[in-house]
């Protein structure tokens, strides 16, 4: 993963620090879910941020959700990033790839909405204490990482 900036929360970026120094032995399952490091673009500085993230999979492709926290009325920064630069970095675990992310719309969102709930019953909280609709982003794989 190219060299990017963590999150400025301390919790956030002492996971991430700790999942990319041991291809995810520790920090994959965090908080009971399974979790991957995002690098994702900002769009207003055009720096590379890093965070981590709870994921699930569809398919092949991979699943998240924008929630922020419970108390957050407004969406994640880094969910704002990826709506204006698509083009994302991920690993799970030890594997490393490009993807391209977008927002699930209409019956794909509420059947994805629904397999997150069931991986992280926090989000049906989080839904309960928002005034907006969460986000859910879809990540396809665009091309994996060559082995070191």
């Amino acid at each position: 993963m190219v060299e990017a900036l963590d999150s400025p929360d301390p919790s956030v970026a002492e996971h991430v620090r700790r999942y990319l120094a041991t291809n995810g032995e520790s920090g994959y399952r965090e908080g009971g879910v399974t979790n991957l490091v995002l690098a994702h673009r900002g769009r207003r500085s055009g720096k590379l941020y890093r965070t981590g993230l709870f994921y699930g999979e569809d398919g092949g492709r991979y699943v998240l959700v924008a929630s922020g926290s419970a108390i957050t009325h407004t969406h994640p920064q880094w969910y704002l990033n990826l709506v204006a630069t698509p083009e994302v970095g991920v690993q799970i675990r030890g594997e490393r790839f490009a993807a391209r992310a977008r927002t699930a719309e209409g019956t794909e969102r509420e059947r994805l909405w629904r397999l997150m709930v069931e991986l992280a019953p926090v989000y049906r909280n989080y839904e309960a204490y928002s005034r907006r609709v969460i986000p859910v982003v879809v990540l396809e794989l665009v091309a994996r990482e060559a082995a070191a």
